[in-house]
């Protein structure tokens, strides 16, 4: 028995061997071009806190990255309303089953919604007998959803619609393969010329009995009649935390670990024309009475699904603070006269209640009437996008900021101008500092706050990202140059205190912006070089940053920071070092650790790091990318951290992120470790 054994442990180890090679053993042979040291001290007061809310996220509907994304209907168009309230209208995506000598489909404006008017008129002239004899199947019509419908064996799904007829109707509801002939689950619905007389409710819910990541939804009969239909809506049974979210969207997210979600826009925010700009009184309520609207930067409709109360929602259920981007009377083009703000002051103010008010207050009780009758954690909002250059923002601004100050003291404000270089003009908790740029440029950002005042507001830098050339869809290089400008912004932590990529999400079918930190479509996901990046730093939130000095000649492109925190659950002391290498030279750095706790661990007279990992970004091509066939072709590499010391020298590969996470370990702890080697993907 003892000798079978030996054979599979050498299979093993030859096996494991050949698959390090790519990673361990490249950094191996790499012969050092560069020497460089990094000296940190780590005794107890020498850093400073990090603030809890420094890393978070931004959510801009754009790219579909809410309707036909985060939010998980299936449905585009449910409520007929994106083809304008005139009628007849367009009803795209919607399309008819049959030819025009069976059926007229036609929009009306008969639906029993005061918001949104339009519903769909189906005139069948065919029947199950007689003498006009409807197709097999049946005729009637189909939505294909946002570029298909992910619909999965085994998984079930709610279907939800409003119906009137002039007759008896026997509708039959199903999922089915994007050409129709194959079906996934249905049902009928029958019921009497009575019972829909008027527009009644119809619910179904369908069980899957096949996968097909391209289906549609159809409507179909074979009774002759005309039949209405308003409000159609397809969800999954299956969201996140049952509140209407992808689930595996949000799980992207919440690996990033964000203490913030900043919502809805951005561009979207503003429009193009204030007659376009999302509105957030009409984006609450029942999800049948919403309006919807016609999102004119971005170009597409959205039936706001995903409204104000859902965002509020998917901070709480992400543990992160909401931070409300409102309009503040400034679009693209046109602009409100701070003579006639009140209105769209009092609308915020409204919005501030929604969220915060307690249940006998208006906007209070709408809130508690959805369902959410304790207050949600509303601290920030952001008073415009981008609008500090425009003739009215001043005026508007002050006007906003002076009745919420009075209303709610403790709320913080954000305004859109920049005072990263110069005092503003204006009173304000935070200054928004956006930057898009190339990758040479980012990198040299690193120090763009080092020598802010520290006096005054505090920055919030909501919107970066490497773009153009150097970015493409999502690269290695845009990554690396934006870990380095993180680095830069976490050292910096004492006057920036909130930070987030943009924009988040991309259906790949609709690129409207590039690059994005998670592309997906309607069954696949992933996240580029730049999501990964943002995983490094999931412990910085409120860890404290330990002083770091990096000694290097000036022609090496080397940023480091170095952080350390508690576990709350083994009271164990982390020390991460982060490290981007910018340059086409391999590295060869000389790490030290000073200012240890010398009575934590004492292994031959020294203190010891145990159970350490180091964790590298990098690829054979500086403009890889991921994609839905590798998803992880650049993503994080873990592998255990030997001999990590106190003093310890490691390899920098050319083009690089790489972080060394030590783990300071109690003496116990280590009594009858045994050696260990491994290697994974995060």
């Amino acid at each position: 028995m003892g000798y079978g054994r030996v054979p599979c442990a050498v299979l093993f180890l030859c096996l494991f061997i050949s698959f390090c090679l790519s990673y361990q053993c490249l950094a191996d042979e790499v012969e050092a071009n560069q020497t460089a040291q990094l000296l940190i001290d780590a005794s107890k007061g020498s850093g400073h806190p990090i603030p809890q809310t420094l890393f978070g996220i931004f959510f801009e509907e754009i790219n579909h990255a809410g309707a036909g994304g985060l939010w998980a209907e299936l449905v585009s168009n449910r409520g007929f309303e994106a083809g304008g309230s005139n009628t007849p209208s367009n009803i795209d995506p919607w399309s008819i089953i049959g030819d025009e000598s069976f059926l007229i489909v036609s929009t009306d404006r008969s639906s029993c919604f005061e918001r949104n008017k339009v519903a769909l008129r189906m005139e069948v002239l065919c029947n199950s007998e007689g003498t006009d004899i409807c197709p097999s199947g049946g005729v009637g019509i189909y939505n294909p959803g946002f570029w298909g419908m992910n619909i999965e064996q085994g998984k079930s799904y709610k279907v939800v619609f409003y119906v009137r007829s002039t007759g008896a109707i026997n509708i039959s509801v199903s999922f089915t393969s994007s050409n129709g002939l194959q079906t996934l689950a249905s049902t009928n619905i029958i019921a009497s010329a009575s019972d829909v007389s008027n527009w009644k409710k119809m619910e179904v819910l369908l069980e899957a009995k096949a996968t097909n990541h391209n289906s549609r939804l159809q409507l179909t009969t074979t009774k002759k009649g005309v039949v209405w239909f308003d409000q159609v809506s397809a969800m999954p049974l299956e969201t996140y935390k049952g509140h209407g979210f992808r689930n595996e969207l949000v799980e992207m997210l919440a690996d990033i670990k964000p203490r913030f979600i900043r919502f809805p826009g951005g561009c979207f925010v503003e429009g193009e024309w204030l007659r376009n700009a999302f509105r957030w009184k009409e984006s609450i309520g029942p999800w049948e009475e919403r309006p919807g609207h016609f999102g004119d930067v971005w170009m597409y409709w959205t039936d706001d699904g995903l409204g104000y109360f859902e965002f509020l929602q998917l901070a709480e259920d992400l543990g992160a603070l909401p931070i409300w981007v409102f309009n503040n009377g400034i679009s693209h083009n046109d602009q409100v006269d701070t003579s006639s703000i009140l209105p769209f002051v009092h609308e915020a103010l409204d919005g501030i209640e929604f969220a915060r008010g307690d249940s006998s207050s208006t906007w209070g009780a709408v809130r508690t009437a959805m369902g959410h009758p304790e207050p949600f954690d509303l601290r920030y909002v952001a008073i415009g996008n981008e609008d500090c250059w425009k003739k009215n923002y001043r005026g508007n601004y002050l006007k906003f900021y002076d009745a919420i100050r009075h209303a709610y003291p403790d709320i913080k404000m954000i305004s859109n101008c920049d005072g990263s270089s110069h005092q503003l003009d204006h009173p304000t908790d935070f200054y928004d500092f956006h930057v898009y740029t190339s990758a040479n440029n980012l990198f040299s950002m690193s120090h763009q706050f080092d020598h802010t005042s520290r006096k005054g507001p505090k920055a919030f830098v909501s919107e970066y990202a490497v773009t153009g050339k150097d970015a493409g869809t999502g690269s290695l290089l845009a990554a690396l140059a934006e870990a380095g400008f993180l680095i830069g912004l976490e050292k910096n932590s004492d006057v920036v205190q909130m930070v987030s990529y943009a924009p988040l999400f991309v259906n790949s079918n609709d690129r409207r912006w590039n690059p994005d930190a998670i592309v997906f479509n309607s069954s696949q996901v992933y996240g580029t070089p730049s999501y990964w990046v943002q995983r490094f730093f999931t412990g910085s939130s409120g860890a404290t940053l330990l002083n770091a000095t990096l000694q290097t000649n000036s022609s090496m492109s080397l940023v480091a920071s170095a952080i350390t925190w508690q576990n709350s659950e083994d009271e164990q002391t982390n020390i991460r070092i982060k490290v981007v290498n910018f340059g086409n030279d391999s590295v060869k750095l000389k790490i030290s650790v000073s200012g240890l706790n010398p009575n934590s661990v004492k292994l031959s007279g020294s203190v010891k790091l145990s159970g350490s990992t180091k964790t590298i970004l990098t690829s054979t091509n500086l403009m890889d990318e991921n994609s839905f066939e590798e998803p992880k072709k650049v993503a994080l590499i873990q592998t255990q951290l030997e001999n990590a010391d106190k003093e310890m020298t490691v390899l920098l590969l050319p083009y690089s992120f790489t972080s060394f996470d030590l783990l300071e370990e109690s003496a116990s702890l280590r009594i009858g470790e045994a050696d260990s080697s491994s290697i994974s993907s995060i």
